[in-house]
């Protein structure tokens, strides 16, 4: 997020907000788009809790500057509060303008008041990309936070509106790293999610403008607290955090004297302390988040803790709630639609909410299960037809269960040449060039590409006749894929028939058994001219 601090709702907000982009743009299922009608509901909602924040602040330094007699800095630190307010009024009332034009461009609302061009990535893209909104909207954010950086004199007001090679999570990103602004942003935006970003980039403006009050109102002391009370918090390091992730947070008292020795409890245990850099001592807590009974629709857990913090004589208790995350398993295979029988089916199972904490195991009752040599690579072996269940754990925490369809085999084709030329079955071939013939099993091209090291054929027998007007006059069995007729070519006579008939193929598996395998054709007629 840009500046100020924030709540931890709002971290949760932003942090979705950033999921859910992530995932839009793996194309994953519309009704990620849902998540972002509810994601554009808590923006606007943090929205105007942030305004009503940023008025109260200006309001705040106004009272502070009357209380220390309207000294002549104090005043210029006010004016440039209230610049601040009016030139975030007008920037917010502009994107405001916008979102009700993103409405309008996709065809308004339903009689439920849904919008009902939700799904559309047309009309916003090109509402903001090719009729340059996108670029209008740039200009006046970049305005506005390098206004902010004159006005208070803090280097930290980096452009509000930046491009993608400006950008951590895009720069290194060949797909994404030479866009505009307007196109990282809006470009093929279905209109909710297009609304969503509106709506963050709103509270962007609005963390800026608080940042920039928090600057102004310490130059008079608006923010200085006097303390009264001893308060027991809960910092977390993320208020969000997925199944299987670790929560971590620091447990501490507001106030602090060198002859305070606090002791800090969770579930009834001590917990370690320590003290920051200000000399304030603080427990901390650390455990792995399970999974919960999750939202639908935001896919979130609500959960709670206990802590304690016994002082002297004296012990405050705290509830601390937070929520979990319901992972998304993100699963990329060659094979897409389903795995193939008896063979190894490479899966890479991600996990990306749970980041470095990611250390998966998996397990099926349906199929042999092999884990790779990193985290999420495995490789799953069909028992049967019937579905394969994927049990996906981490941290011994189950993330979900993942099901597949089962196919079987395609059958390999057969390959017959001969001087390492394809043999003519059509026009036929001359005596002189069936001194040897080779038949070989090749594998189905795509199922080559999606198991390839399940993709190797033997032809193990194959019967060869010589036939003349219906009568056979030889016949001989070969145990190799090579079949030398030398000895044949002096009975061969122009209107024979060389019939090959593929008796054995097989296919060595992933784990190393041959399998019998049956060609899509067995039988082949050579003519000889």
């Amino acid at each position: 997020m840009a500046g100020g601090k924030e709540t931890p709702r709002q971290k949760m907000i932003g942090m979705m907000y950033l999921v859910l982009t992530a995932l839009l743009a793996l194309q994953v299922s519309n009704s990620v788009l849902e998540k972002f009608v509810f994601i554009d509901e808590s923006l606007q909602a943090q929205g105007k809790e942030l305004t009503e924040k940023n008025v109260g602040l200006v309001s705040s330094i106004n009272s502070e500057v009357e209380k220390k007699g309207n000294r002549p800095e104090d005043k210029k630190a006010l004016d440039k509060a209230k610049q601040v307010r009016e030139m975030t009024t007008e920037v917010v009332a502009y994107m405001n303008k916008l979102r009700t034009d993103f409405v309008e461009v996709s065809g308004g609302r339903d009689e439920n008041g849904q919008l009902k061009g939700a799904k559309d990535d047309e009309k916003v893209s090109s509402f903001m990309v090719q009729q340059g909104n996108g670029t209008e909207l740039k200009k006046r954010l970049n305005e506005y936070s390098n206004k902010l950086k004159e006005l208070t004199g803090d280097d930290e007001f980096k452009l509000l509106a930046r491009d993608a090679k400006d950008i951590d999570i895009a720069k290194n990103d060949p797909d994404q790293k030479n866009k505009t602004f307007e196109e990282y942003y809006f470009m093929k935006t279905p209109t909710a999610a297009g609304m969503a970003t509106m709506s963050y980039l709103e509270t962007e403006v609005l963390n800026y403008e608080a940042k920039a009050l928090e600057d102004l109102a310490e130059q008079v002391g608006a923010k200085d607290v006097e303390f009264d009370q001893i308060v027991p918090l809960v910092r977390p390091a993320s208020n969000t955090v997925a199944a299987g992730a670790k929560f971590e947070a620091e447990l501490f008292i507001t106030a602090s004297a060198s002859g305070l020795n606090p002791t800090f409890m969770y579930n009834n245990k001590e917990v370690e302390s320590s003290a920051n850099e200000a000399g304030i001592k603080y427990g901390k807590i650390e455990f792995t988040a399970t999974p919960g009974q999750y939202d639908p629709k935001t896919l979130l857990a609500e959960k709670s803790f206990e802590a304690e913090i016994e002082l002297n004589d004296s012990t405050y208790k705290i509830n601390h709630k937070y929520f979990v995350v319901k992972p998304v398993i993100q699963i990329r295979s060659a094979a897409l639609s389903a795995l193939y029988m008896n063979c190894g089916n490479e899966l890479d199972v991600q996990v990306p909410a749970l980041g470095t904490s990611y250390n998966p195991s998996f397990s099926s009752g349906d199929a042999k299960i092999v884990k790779g040599n990193r985290a999420g690579l495995v490789t799953v072996v069909p028992k049967g037809r019937s579905k394969v269940k994927l049990s996906v754990s981490n941290a011994g925490s189950n993330l979900g269960t993942e099901t597949f369809d089962v196919k079987k085999v395609p059958p390999p084709n057969i390959n017959i040449t001969s001087r390492g030329r394809t043999v003519d079955f059509e026009k036929g071939m001359r005596a002189a060039q069936l001194s040897e013939i080779r038949v070989a099993a090749e594998a189905d091209e795509n199922f080559k590409r999606e198991v390839p090291k399940d993709a190797k054929y033997r032809v193990r027998k194959i019967n060869v006749k010589l036939a003349r007007a219906g009568r056979q006059i030889k016949a001989q069995d070969f145990t190799s894929e090579s079949v030398n007729l030398a000895s044949w070519r002096s009975q061969f006579r122009p209107g024979d028939n060389l019939i090959v008939k593929v008796e054995n193929v097989t296919r060595r598996t992933y784990t190393g058994e041959n399998e019998r395998s049956k060609p899509v054709t067995t039988i082949y007629s050579i003519p000889i001219k």
